[in-house]
This record gives structure tokens, sequence and C-alpha cells, in this order.
């Protein structure tokens, strides 16, 4: 199932460049998800289906790909709370949660920067952060070491616009707290408490 396995340098998958949060996209393939199915498959039923209500950017099937992976990381419960109960913030919030649950890069990023961060109240959150944090796991790593500058650029700009979409950092560059409700929580904590980390204001330390 994993193809990861076979090296000690798997795992960073850096695909997340597609866009942004892509919030509306996610709501909409939350709602006709299917456990199991292919993505050949999902692929031809979303184009059918929801072709009406996904915005023009998901006409690329690579970024709609990456939707449908991320929306596969969320248990069935938290897919229902995101396409039928949340409000605007928490869906916000919990497409977050299936962004920091493909990516382990960016999951790493949320828990090891910005939540630490956080906890120690310094608050500005530039793109200098970002850099250091990418420096230090590539010199682990060949698959990051080896990508350009350009490419850098990119990742960054667009990890830095899911924070601004999932209301992670103020237009003053500032951390801001995440505020889930005891349902979402539970939802959460249901699946892995560990993940509860990726949002900053939520009291956990483990």
């Amino acid at each position: 199932m994993n193809s990861g396995n076979h090296h000690q340098r798997h795992n960073y998958r850096m695909s997340f460049s597609v866009g942004g949060l892509m919030l509306n996209e996610s709501l909409v393939i939350a709602k006709t998800y299917q456990p199991g199915e292919t993505w050949a498959s999902a692929r031809k039923r979303l184009l059918i289906e929801g072709a009406s209500s996904l915005p023009k950017l998901a006409s690329q099937t690579r970024a709609l790909r990456e939707v449908y992976d991320r929306i596969g990381h969320l248990s069935d419960a938290e897919r229902f709370y995101l396409s039928d109960e949340a409000d605007r913030a928490e869906q916000q919030a919990m497409t977050w949660l299936a962004v920091c649950r493909t990516y382990r890069f960016v999951h790493e990023f949320a828990v090891e920067v910005i939540n630490e961060r956080y906890q120690s109240w310094r608050l500005e959150l530039g793109h200098d952060a970002f850099d250091r944090f990418f420096t230090v796991k590539a010199e682990g790593n060949q698959d990051l070491a080896k990508l350009s500058s350009s490419t850098c650029a990119k990742l960054r700009q667009v990890l830095f616009r899911m924070l601004r979409e999932a209301g992670l950092r103020n237009i003053d560059g500032k951390i801001q707290p995440i505020w889930l409700s005891r349902r979402m929580k539970q939802l959460i904590e249901d699946n892995n408490p560990a993940d509860l980390l990726v949002f900053p204001g939520n009291g956990v330390s483990l």
C-alpha cells in the first residue's frame, strides 16, 4: 500500500504545490467521496456529478487528484462533519488537517515551527522560518536537497497561502490560534490525538 517504505528517505511528498487549501474543491469531493474507489473512476464520476459545482481550477485534474487524496485522509465521521456540519472556519480547519495528514512536510512544519512558536509566544512567522526549516530537513533528505531554489520558493509561497486560507497566519504575518469546537476536537482525538498539534492554541502538549 505505502510506496515509500523501501527507502529511509521516503515520505516527503511535495505535490501540495499544485494550489492552496482548495477549500471549495474539498467540500465538493468530501460530499461525493466513496471509500475504496479508485481515482480513475472517482475522477470520471466527479467530472460528471461535480462539474457544475467544481471551480475552474479543478479542470486541472492534477489538482483534483491531490484534493481527492487529501479527503481520503479524513475518517468517514470527519468527512461528514466537513461537508454537512462544520461552519466556514471549521471547514478551513478540517481541510488544513487533511493537508497535514497527506503531506508529512506540512505536518512537521505545523508542529515543529508554528506550534512551537505559538507555545513560546514568538508569533512572527516570516519566510525565513520556512527557509530555516527547509534547510534542516534537506540536510537529511536527498530528495529535498535536490530541489531547485525556484521550486523551494514555490513551495513556500503555496504553504503560506494555505496558512492564510486556513486562518493560521494573519495579514501582519503573525500566527493565529485556531479554536476548535468540542465536537471537532473529539473527532480528531478519535482518529489521532497527536493531530491536534497542527492547530496552535489547542493546549495540547504530548
